[in-house]
């Protein structure tokens, strides 16, 4: 009995473990006798979802409690305060300071000592300062000083705090009165350790709401467990497991065709795993009557990166637009925090790169910005629109790690975004020079300072610049298809008489054939969407599942090794071998892609299907279901991706 009650480090509470659905399965059955009586649900539920993070983090409990004490009571002075008072300001102000406090010193502290040994040459020792207060306590060296363990989804229920504390100052919730009610708020056990991450004003008032379960909702509940289980077990854990994993342990070992296709398959992996979390939480929590937000809305049928970023991790991209982007002037001006920061990011950027080159492009960069800005009054709020979104995706980058390859990533992300918007108002003519010039630097730089990275960037630049001069062409001889609609089923609405879709350019299609090409053109922005994406993720996957203390220099290594094999010449008699050694990984990767690409309404129609079915039928099914994910499961449990944010 001991054990069913103790913390056990190598047997955490998991969705894809039995003991988490025997938890459930108790929780459930006292559920049912008290999800009538509101108050009592909150008290129970809230008690169980603690329990699920002790068994899930041990002591890192205590820095929930923590938060959860402090952010209650500061809210309820901040709601007392007058509004627009300095006290107010005060109360959150304190708030977030303490939020985020905690989440760097537990995430970035490694990382912060390496950036200031970087730049002073002094070394920093970093201590568990916790660990130290509980020897100090129990009087006794008890607790390991030396290292700092990263509490389980600690960004999460961090963010998802700042959300009410800040809500609760533009007045947007009120504050919630009665303290256990606002710890299950905070620790939910669905969502808490990976999201989604939900807003007060999204969760708060269905706290005070009576259980609703229909027949069809207990259907689609069913369903998207059994969805996210198939996505996490037999396609996130079997390729990662029998591929992916063996190929970033070790690059060196690979062949560039292997390395290339394994950035391709974990592009795949880490949505079938994190989107295969947020299914079961979405399930688990609506047989509760509780409803989370969509996280996930088929990312990759994207045909840019803004328009990704609006269907990938949702809750994280609406928290950064509503707390990061829009207080730093959104799209309408520039305030102190996008100057802070900007200048902040490009000092550390100066000084760490040590080249004259880097220093001298930023100088450049930041006096065409200014000069623009000047000179050029009508591209002032777009330059800063721009401006502020590059800063918010550094941000995004920084929230799922404490390294420079999660930094890097996140600027891509943003530098991506910004060269899309600065693309879609280009005329054709000026898209075919630009890309013509940046293929023949590149092809430049190949020949007179050849390096594998060059050789990736080149070969990529010539198939857009290909791409490119194909619908330069065809838009020469067909002036009056000039633009395509962001969908191809909009592009099809539009060629048999539908109206066009709100937020999307207007565009003359006259024919099928017009439908056709305006098709065609968004699955090549598609295809395009996703490479970026994908190669985005060498940096996000080098700098994951690391120690916090050598993050960096091992990131930055595996991702120099991995681009250096594909970079690199290839053997390709060996491809037909790799293809037939992994058919399996790369059959179940190419499946899940089928559908994934699906329409939606399609997906719709199966989903409520199957809530349709009888419920022996759907018992029967959903054995079946768990029989097939038995004959995937891995010998060790592969924990969720973002489970380490």
């Amino acid at each position: 009995m001991g054990k069913l009650f103790a913390y056990d480090p190598s047997s955490p509470l998991v969705f894809t473990q039995l003991y988490f659905w025997v938890f459930f399965g108790v929780v459930y059955a006292i559920f049912a006798l008290v999800g009538s009586k509101k108050h009592m649900r909150n008290v129970f539920l809230c008690f169980a979802s603690l329990f699920f993070y002790y068994k899930t983090s041990g002591l890192s409990i205590l820095i929930l409690l923590f938060v959860i004490c402090s952010d209650f009571f500061i809210a309820k002075r901040m709601s007392k305060a007058r509004n627009g008072s300095g006290l107010k300001r005060f109360w959150l102000i304190l708030s977030i300071c303490i939020d985020l406090g905690l989440l760097c010193y537990f995430k970035y502290a490694y990382f912060l000592a390496d950036v200031l040994h970087s730049l002073t040459g002094a070394e920093f020792k970093v201590v568990d300062v916790f660990a130290q207060l509980g020897n100090m306590i129990v009087g006794s060296e008890r607790f390991d000083v030396d290292k700092i363990v990263l509490p389980v989804g600690i960004s999460f229920f961090i963010f998802q705090i700042i959300s009410y504390s800040v809500d609760v100052y533009r007045g947007d919730v009120k504050p919630v009165t009665n303290i256990l009610d606002f710890g299950f708020y905070v620790s939910f056990f669905p969502q808490l350790v990976a999201g989604p991450i939900v807003r007060a004003s999204e969760f708060i008032p269905q706290l005070y709401k009576e259980f609703s379960l229909s027949r069809r909702q207990f259907g689609i509940a069913v369903f998207w467990i059994l969805n996210g289980l198939s996505k996490k077990i037999i396609l996130s854990d079997y390729i990662a497991v029998n591929f992916i994993d063996r190929v970033f342990d070790n690059p060196l070992l690979f062949t560039g065709f292997e390395n290339f296709a394994a950035i391709f398959a974990y592009s795949f992996q880490v949505y079938a795993d994190f989107s295969g979390y947020t299914d079961i939480a979405i399930g688990v929590a609506m047989l509760m009557g509780f409803y989370l937000p969509v996280n996930f809305n088929s990312p990759y049928k994207a045909p840019n990166p803004q328009d990704f970023w609006r269907r990938w991790h949702m809750s994280l991209s609406r928290w950064l637009r509503a707390y990061v982007y829009i207080p730093l002037g959104g799209n309408r001006n520039a305030s102190f925090g996008t100057y802070f920061w900007i200048i902040l990011f490009a000092l550390i950027a100066l000084i760490l790169s040590g080249s004259w080159i880097v220093s001298l492009i930023l100088v450049l960069s930041g006096a065409a910005m200014l000069l623009l800005a000047h000179f050029k009054e009508g591209s002032r709020k777009k330059l800063f629109s721009n401006i502020n979104r590059f800063i918010t995706m550094l941000f995004g980058g920084m929230w799922h790690g404490a390294s420079w390859n999660f930094i890097i990533w996140g600027g891509l992300n943003g530098i991506g975004m910004i060269i899309y918007i600065l693309w879609k108002d280009m005329k054709w003519g000026l898209r075919l020079a630009l890309t013509g010039i940046c293929a023949i630097g590149l092809a430049a730089l190949c020949h007179y300072e050849p390096e594998p990275v060059w050789n990736i960037l080149s070969i990529w630049m010539a198939v857009i610049f290909a791409g490119t001069l194909v619908r330069f062409v065809y838009h020469l001889i067909r002036p009056d298809a000039m633009g395509a609609p962001s969908s191809g089923m909009d592009s099809v609405r539009m060629a048999i008489g539908g109206k066009p879709v709100k937020g999307f350019k207007r565009v003359t299609i006259t024919s099928r054939r017009d439908a056709t090409t305006a098709w065609l053109g968004t699955v090549w922005a598609i295809i395009q969407t996703f490479t970026f994406i994908t190669f985005t993720r060498l940096f996000f996957r080098s700098g994951s599942n690391l120690d916090p203390a050598t993050a960096n220099q091992v990131a930055w290594q595996t991702a120099r090794n991995m681009v250096h094999q594909i970079g690199s010449a290839w053997d390709v008699s060996v491809i037909p071998d790799v293809c037939a050694g992994y058919w399996k990984v790369f059959a179940l990767v190419v499946a899940g892609m089928v559908i994934h690409l699906l329409p939606a309404r399609f997906k719709r129609r199966y989903r409520l299907s199957f809530a349709s079915l009888p419920l022996p039928v759907m018992a029967v099914a959903a054995v079946a279901v768990v029989f097939l994910l038995y004959q995937f499961v891995t010998a060790d449990t592969q924990p969720f991706i973002y489970f380490q944010f």
